[in-house]
C-alpha cells in the first residue's frame, strides 16, 4: 500500500512520543510506501501565536523568555530522539532556523506590527522544527527519511495568508513529480503539515487543521491508497465521552457524515481536509497514537449500516444567539442579506440561521466571543431603520447537533429527537435542518446541553449497554 500518515501535535509533544511515532512509521515502511506529515509539537503553534502577540506589544523581556523556551524544547527533542550521527547532521539546521525565527520576531518587536504574512512566517517554524526532529528520529531507526517543507513537497497556494487555498492542478503535478520520485527511490518523505508557499515562494499557511489538509492533498495527488490521521483519540465517537461515559467509537462512517461531525467540532478531524480525498475516493482512518492496535474510524464513500438512523450527537459550546426583529421585515426583499452582509463586514461568521415564516424575526448563531461586536455592528448599521426594530442577544446557549446519513428519508426522526429532549423538560430555542437531512441542529440553554445530548444518545441506544 501507499499510505500518508499524519501525526498531530499531541502525538509529537515529547521525545518519547516522537520515538513511538517513528517506530510506528518504521513498522509499516517494510511493506508499504509511507509519506509522513507532522503537525507542530504539542502547543507550539499556540506558543508561537503568543510570541507574535507579545512582540507586537513590545514586551522584549517576555519575547526573550518565550524564544528561549521554544529553543530549549526543540533542541531537547532532537538530542533525545536522534543518534550522534544524525544529531550532528541536523543540529546546525535546527539552530539556523531558531536564529531565523529570532530575527523575524525581533522585527515584529521593533516595528510593533505583525502582518498576516509575517505571522505565517513565524507560525511555519512550529511544523519545520517538529518535522526535522521526526526525520532525525526516523533516520536514527534506519529509515531512509528526508525532510521537506510543504512548498518543497509541491504545495502551491494563493496569497491569502493565514487561510491560503491550494492551487490544485499545479500542486498535483509538483507532488507527483517530487514525492513520487522519492517513493520510487525508497525514500520516506517527511513533510511539514500546515505550511506551503505561494507562486512567489513566500511561505503561507493553510489555516487551523491545515496539517490534515496537507495529508489529504498529498494523498489525492500521488495518489495514495489510504490516509491515516494519528491523534490522541480512538476515532470519531457517538458523543463526547467526557459528557457521555458510555459513548463508543464509530467504526465506519461516510465522508458526508464525517464532514458534518467535523463542522460541529468532532475531535480529530478538520472538515476541509476531507475535500481532496472525497473527490478521489481515498479512505481515511482516524487512529490513536496511544492505542495503535485500536481499529479506529474508517471514513469512506459508504456508511456502516446500523439499526439506528442516528450516528452521533454533538454539543457545540461557546455559542451565542442573536435574534433580529422588526415588523417591517415582513415581505421586504433582501432583509436577511442586509443582516448577513453587516456581520460579514464585521468579520463575523454565522454558524446557523433560522427565520420564521412570518418573516418578522431572524435568529442567528455565532461564536460567543463575537456577540458584542455583532450587536454593535447591527445597532450601528440597521437598528432604528425601517427594517430592524430590536436586537436580542443571548449568550448562555449551546447547539446540539444530531448527525446520521440514515436519517434521510426515515420518518419520525425529528419527533423522536425532540420527544426525548421534551421528556427531560428542556425547552428548545431554535431549530435548523438542511435539505440533505444529514443533521438536525437545535439550540438550548447552556445548562440543558449535556442532558439533551444524553437523552438523544440514550433514546437511540448509541452507547455501550449497561453492565
Amino acid at each position: 500500500m501507499r499510505v500518508v500518515m499524519k501525526f498531530g501535535g499531541s502525538s509529537l509533544a515529547t521525545a518519547d512520543l516522537i520515538k513511538h511515532c517513528a517506530t510506528l512509521v518504521k513498522q509499516h515502511t517494510d511493506r508499504n510506501e509511507v509519506v509522513v506529515v507532522c503537525s507542530a509539537s504539542g502547543d507550539t503553534t499556540d506558543d508561537l501565536l503568543q510570541l507574535v502577540e507579545t512582540a507586537r506589544r513590545g514586551r522584549s523581556e517576555e519575547v526573550e523568555h518565550r524564544l528561549s523556551a521554544i529553543e530549549e524544547h526543540h533542541l531537547g527533542l532532537l538530542d533525545a530522539v536522534a543518534d550522534e550521527r544524525v544529531r550532528e547532521e541536523t543540529a546546525e539546521t535546527l539552530k539556523q532556523w531558531l536564529r531565523e525565527l529570532r530575527r523575524a520576531v525581533l522585527g515584529i518587536l521593533y516595528l510593533r506590527e505583525a502582518t498576516p504574512r509575517s505571522t505565517d512566517y513565524v507560525l511555519s517554524f512550529g511544523e519545520k522544527f517538529s518535522t526535522l526532529v521526526m526525520a532525525g528520529a526516523l533516520n536514527s531507526l534506519g529509515v531512509k527519511a528526508q525532510y521537506l517543507d510543504g512548498g518543497e513537497a509541491g504545495i502551491v497556494t494563493d496569497s491569502n495568508f493565514g487561510e491560503a487555498a491550494p492551487l490544485i492542478e499545479v500542486t498535483r503535478l509538483n507532488i507527483r513529480r517530487r514525492i513520487g520520485r522519492m517513493l520510487d527511490e525508497g525514500i520516506t518523505p517527511v513533510v511539514t503539515g500546515f505550511i506551503a508557499t505561494n507562486e512567489e515562494g513566500v511561505i503561507t499557511t493553510l489555516g487551523r487543521g491545515g496539517s490534515d489538509y496537507t495529508a489529504t492533498i498529498l494523498a489525492s495527488s500521488l495518489p495514495a491508497d489510504e490516509v491515516w490521521l494519528w491523534s490522541d483519540v480512538d476515532g470519531l465517537m457517538t458523543a463526547n465521552p467526557k459528557l457521555i461515559p458510555n459513548a463508543v467509537v464509530i467504526k465506519k462512517i461516510s465522508y458526508n457524515e464525517a464532514i458534518e461531525m467535523a463542522l460541529f467540532g468532532a475531535k480529530g478531524l478538520h472538515p476541509r481536509a476531507l475535500e481532496p480525498v472525497m473527490a478521489a475516493q481515498i479512505p481515511v482512518r482516524i487512529k490513536n497514537t496511544f492505542n495503535p492496535s485500536a481499529e479506529g474510524t474508517l471514513i469512506c464513500d459508504t456508511s456502516e449500516k446500523t439499526a439506528s438512523p442516528v450516528k452521533a450527537v454533538l454539543l457545540v459550546n461557546d455559542t451565542a444567539m442573536l435574534t433580529v426583529k422588526g415588523p417591517s421585515m415582513v415581505g421586504e426583499p433582501g432583509t436577511a442579506a442586509k443582516i448577513l452582509e453587516t456581520l460579514y463586514h464585521a468579520g463575523i461568521n454565522v454558524m446557523m440561521i433560522s427565520q420564521s415564516i412570518s418573516e418578522s424575526s431572524i435568529s442567528l448563531i455565532i461564536k460567543r466571543r463575537h456577540l458584542d461586536k455583532a450587536v454593535t455592528a447591527i445597532e450601528k448599521s440597521l437598528l432604528g431603520t425601517r427594517i430592524v426594530a430590536s436586537v436580542e442577544p443571548e449568550e448562555d446557549v449551546v447547539v446540539v447537533a444530531v448527525v446520521g446519513e440514515g436519517m434521510k428519508g426515515t420518518p419520525g426522526v425529528a419527533s423522536k429527537v425532540f420527544g426525548a429532549v421534551a421528556s427531560c423538560g428542556i425547552n428548545i430555542r431554535m431549530i435548523a435542518q438542511g435539505s440533505s437531512e444529514l443533521n438536525i441542529s437545535f439550540v438550548v440553554k447552556e445548562n440543558d446541553g449535556p442532558e439533551a445530548v444524553k437523552a438523544i444518545h440514550d433514546e437511540y441506544k448509541l452507547g455501550k449497554p449497561s453492565a
